[in-house]
């Protein structure tokens, strides 16, 4: 097991990733910018090291200087939490040069599943149900043309080296392609440094459905159950949930362990999710696969009891699956998570600020995941979630009523909040009744 491992993160996720090194008595190195120095997490970490000025690229991003951490601070492991430089193959080969051990999957995997068309065709050959796309887009109009016609419009334009939804645009018809292209490129360069696009079939109120992976250094891959996060702006999940609901659950479980099949005969060595979308006609379509934590593994846990941070770090360790999980999983009950952010409950603009109220709820069947307090300023540097809210209960009629409670119990001032529209998801019919898509969001909050 580890000796000291730094977390290379800020916010919820480096509050989450030190109580699991607690829990596992393992040393803990903190990071942070100038403008978490107050961040009231730190408290928790054995050590923690300042690394630079708020912008992230001076400080969360600045590799130099979280490798000087792990060289100063003699750790033997780097946990890089999510966003960030969680899915960068490159950091996670240096981190290991210095003879430390990447928190994550091999830098093989990261590289191999950050770059979409590749990881399409990876998926496509080992089996999996992979929708209509295209190869990177050259500069020839008439080939852009051939492989739209192919697949037939409308289209979704995607960056091929990224993510988070940045530089997804829709092309309706071929008047309107030349134009979306150019701007997902423009978009995709600032975004991810990588210009490159490519074509997908844009389908009409898909569901976004995912499978949790752990897979060990020993060709072992479990999935621990779906999750559904088709409640999203802009491409950017809002409120998500274990299990999905109104799935054809023998197909849904099916297509589960055939993923977990299929990575353990590639050798998937750590954490992933597999995130495909469903038609409404409940045909499924590889999307991407993130290597890395997701935010939302949170509804995971509560439904089987794993922690996925302290199993992730024990996989990493160099332990078998059959040391960290248990024989057989079961999905207990039903969980939500709502994520509240500081920002405008209509427009979803970020509300920077000072938070001169943070209350977060408590109660039997919450979680709160949090790196705020009562105080502490909401800056304009980082993304703006405040917290992630997890209410799980044994239905899923029961989870919804539990977090819509917790969430009127969240008492923050000082900064706009998207707590109103989370209320009206919660409320409305079509999310009770289960029937989700990812544009039901953008109907409800018009």
């Amino acid at each position: 097991m580890f000796h000291k491992i730094v977390v290379a993160n800020r916010g919820a996720v480096a509050a989450r990733v030190l109580r699991a090194l607690g829990n596992l008595n393992i040393r803990s190195v903190a990071v942070y910018s100038e403008a978490d120095a107050d961040a009231p997490y730190l408290a928790n970490a054995d050590e923690a090291y300042c690394i630079g000025p708020a912008p992230a690229r001076e400080s969360y991003l600045n590799q130099d200087k979280l490798l000087q951490v792990v060289r100063d601070s003699h750790a033997d492991g780097l946990h890089p939490g999510y966003g960030f430089l969680s899915e960068n193959a490159e950091f996670a080969r240096k981190v290991n040069a210095l003879g430390a051990c990447f928190v994550g999957p091999s830098a093989q995997w990261i590289d191999a599943m950050g770059h979409k068309t590749r990881a399409r065709d990876l998926a496509a050959q080992h089996g999996l149900p992979v929708g209509r796309g295209s190869p990177v887009l050259s500069d020839d109009q008439y080939e852009m043309m051939r492989h739209a016609q192919h697949i037939g419009f409308p289209l979704l334009v995607k960056p091929a080296g990224g993510g988070g939804g940045i530089g997804m645009l829709v092309a309706n018809d071929a008047s309107e392609l030349p134009s979306a292209v150019e701007r997902a490129r423009s978009m995709a360069q600032r975004g991810f440094a990588n210009p490159e696009v490519y074509l997908e079939k844009y389908l009409a109120r898909p569901r976004h459905i995912e499978f949790q992976l752990l897979g060990d250094r020993h060709g072992n891959v479990r999935h621990l159950f779906d999750r559904d996060c088709s409640m999203q702006r802009r491409h950017q999940k809002v409120v998500e949930e274990a299990s999905a609901p109104l799935v054809d659950r023998t197909r849904v479980d099916e297509l589960a362990q055939q993923i977990a099949n299929t990575f353990a005969k590639m050798g998937y060595d750590n954490i992933g999710t597999v995130e495909m979308l469903m038609g409404a006609d409940g045909t499924f379509s590889f999307l991407e696969m993130n290597t890395r934590l997701q935010v939302e593994h949170g509804v995971t846990e509560a439904i089987t009891g794993v922690d996925l941070v302290a199993a992730q770090i024990r996989s990493a360790a160099g332990l078998r699956l059959d040391d960290i999980l248990p024989p057989t999983l079961h999905a207990d009950g039903h969980a939500i998570e709502a994520r509240v952010y500081a920002e405008d409950s209509k427009r979803f603009l970020p509300s920077p600020g000072r938070l001169t109220t943070f209350r977060p709820p408590e109660g039997s069947g919450i979680r709160v995941e949090t790196g705020y307090a009562e105080g502490r300023a909401v800056t304009m540097h980082y993304d703006p979630l405040l917290a992630k809210v997890i209410a799980h209960g044994p239905s899923r009629a029961a989870a919804i009523q539990t977090l819509r409670e917790a969430l009127r119990n969240f008492s923050v001032a000082g900064v706009k909040t998207n707590l109103a529209a989370l209320d009206i998801i919660l409320g409305s019919s079509q999310f009770r009744d289960g029937e989700v898509h990812t544009g039901l969001l953008s109907q409800l909050i018009a």
